[in-house]
């Protein structure tokens, strides 16, 4: 009988160290993923150079005193499509993100 608890013990902590390995593989797949890097210039000035869409849209939204999630979209935009986009215009000239 204590054969049988410890081999179902044994069993069962395998089972779980498997399924725990097995959940975390997507997870670090899925941080791997991006969706392409950008260029954030002011003016005629690079701010950000081969940034992540993420990084550059919060810092071209400082930059210009807005929200981030619009210019998340147009960061986005600029790196699937490759056509530079303006986010607001300063003082200094424009905030553009161009695809990296």
């Amino acid at each position: 009988m204590r054969i049988m608890k410890k081999s179902f013990a044994g069993a069962a902590l395998a089972g779980s160290l498997l399924l725990a390995g097995g959940l975390a593989a997507p997870a670090q797949a899925a941080n791997q993923a991006q969706s392409g890097l950008v260029n954030v210039q002011v003016g005629d000035v690079s701010v950000l150079n081969n940034a992540n869409v993420g990084v550059a849209a919060q810092v071209a939204a400082n930059v210009c005193n807005v929200a981030v999630g619009p210019v998340a979209v147009l960061a986005h935009q600029a790196a699937t499509t490759g056509v530079s986009q303006t986010v607001c215009t300063t003082p200094t000239g424009p905030v553009t993100i161009a695809h990296a």
